[in-house]
Parts: structure tokens; C-alpha cells; sequence
């Protein structure tokens, strides 16, 4: 398996909107080839000095900082099909994102140990 993950935050009343955001990129990220699709909202995420989820995209006083990760059978078949989800028309339908994109990290992981 191979996962995509990001972090970004959300400005707390646009949480309705982002679910709804959610929901229509998880069925395109679906369409191209991801096996799932989640998306969570910070419950408990502490504040650091020096590191911390906060901080990792600049949140402000009146944000959540939000997480997620799309799976994938494997890397090729991310890497074959990740733009083609990006450029989805469904995608640009969907008007502006309910959060500052600049400010959101993301990567991608190989599997090292799935319990």
C-alpha cells in the first residue's frame, strides 16, 4: 500500500463546507484508482515551541488543523493516476477550496508496518 497524506487548516466556519469539499474529492480520488479516502478534524492538537501540527501550516486562532491520507494499491498506481485526479473537471467545478492551500503539507509514504 502505498498512502498520500496531508495537513492543512481549516477556518472553523467553513467546516461544513470542507465536509462537503471532502466528499466530492474523495469520489474523484476513487474514480482514479485510490482504495480510500479519509479525512479528520484536529480534535487534540496541541500547540509546540518549537514543532507541532500548528505550527506545520501556520494555524490561526480561528482554525482547526484538519488530516487525511488517500491509499493506494501502490506507488505506480498513484503516480499514474494522481494527475489525472488533479485535473478533473469535477475538481475546478468545485470552486475555490474552503481553506488556504498554500499552507497545507503533504506527502507520500510507503508502508512499513500495517497491524
Amino acid at each position: 500500500m502505498y498512502v498520500m497524506s496531508f495537513v492543512a487548516a481549516v477556518p472553523n466556519d467553513q467546516k461544513d463546507a470542507y465536509i462537503a469539499h471532502c466528499r466530492v474529492a474523495a469520489e474523484i480520488f476513487k474514480d482514479h484508482g485510490a482504495l480510500r479516502v479519509v479525512e479528520l478534524w484536529g480534535a487534540m492538537v496541541p500547540d509546540g515551541a518549537k514543532t507541532s501540527f500548528p505550527l506545520a501550516v501556520a494555524a490561526k486562532e480561528n482554525e482547526t488543523v484538519v488530516t487525511g491520507w488517500q491509499e493506494w494499491p501502490n506507488k505506480a498506481t498513484c503516480d499514474a493516476n494522481m494527475e489525472k485526479a488533479m485535473s478533473d473537471p469535477r475538481l475546478a467545478d468545485m470552486g475555490a477550496m474552503p481553506f488556504d492551500g498554500a499552507r497545507m503539507i503533504y506527502g507520500g509514504f510507503d508502508t512499513l508496518v500495517d497491524v
